[in-house]
C-alpha cells in the first residue's frame, strides 16, 4: 500500500504518556477506544444511581423524538447498532413497560407515559451535566473539529467520500 501523501507519520505504540510533539503518531484506534469507554462509563456509573441505564435512555428518546410514534420493531431496528447485542433493545423495551415508563396503542405504537416523560426529562438534566464535566476546557470549535476529524477517518476506512 502506498502512503496518499508524500510524507507519512510514523504509527507509534499507543502510549497514554505521549508528549504532545508525539502525539501524530498515536493510533487513533487506541485513543477513541479509551475515550469511548471512559465517557460511556462515567455516564453509565452516573445514570445507574438514579436506577436507569443509558439503553433506556435511548429508547425514552427514541419514542419521544419523531413525528409519529414508533412501533417497537422500529426502535428496535434503529437502536441495535448501538447496543451490546441483538436482543439489548427488546430487553430495554419490556423493562420501560413493565415500569410504567412505555405503554402500547391499539396500533402497537409505543408512547410515553407521564413517568416515562418525567424520567427522561430527570435523564437529560443529567446527561447535560455530565456532559459540561466531559467538554470542560473544550471550545465549541475544538469539539466540532475533533468529531470533523473522527468523521472523516470513519468515511476514509469506509469508502465513502466524507461528505
Amino acid at each position: 500500500m502506498e502512503p496518499l501523501t508524500d510524507t507519512a507519520t510514523d504509527q507509534a505504540p499507543a502510549d497514554p504518556a505521549a508528549p504532545d510533539d508525539m502525539l501524530a503518531t498515536q493510533p487513533i484506534g487506541y485513543w477513541s477506544g479509551l475515550a469511548n469507554a471512559a465517557v460511556t462509563r462515567h455516564l453509565r456509573d452516573a445514570m445507574a444511581t438514579i436506577d436507569v441505564t443509558q439503553p433506556q435512555y435511548w429508547v425514552l428518546n427514541r419514542v419521544n423524538g419523531g413525528s409519529a410514534a414508533p412501533s417497537r420493531e422500529e426502535v428496535v431496528i434503529q437502536l441495535t447498532p448501538l447496543a451490546d447485542g441483538q436482543y439489548e433493545i427488546a430487553r430495554v423495551v419490556d423493562q420501560l413497560l413493565h415500569r410504567g415508563w412505555l405503554r402500547i396503542d391499539a396500533e402497537r405504537r409505543l408512547h410515553l407515559t407521564e413517568a416515562g416523560e418525567a424520567g427522561r426529562v430527570r435523564v437529560r438534566e443529567m446527561v447535560t451535566e455530565l456532559r459540561a464535566v466531559v467538554h470542560e476546557g473544550i471550545s465549541d470549535e475544538e469539539y466540532v473539529a475533533a468529531l470533523k476529524v473522527l468523521r472523516r477517518m470513519v468515511a476514509n476506512v469506509e469508502g465513502d467520500d466524507g461528505s
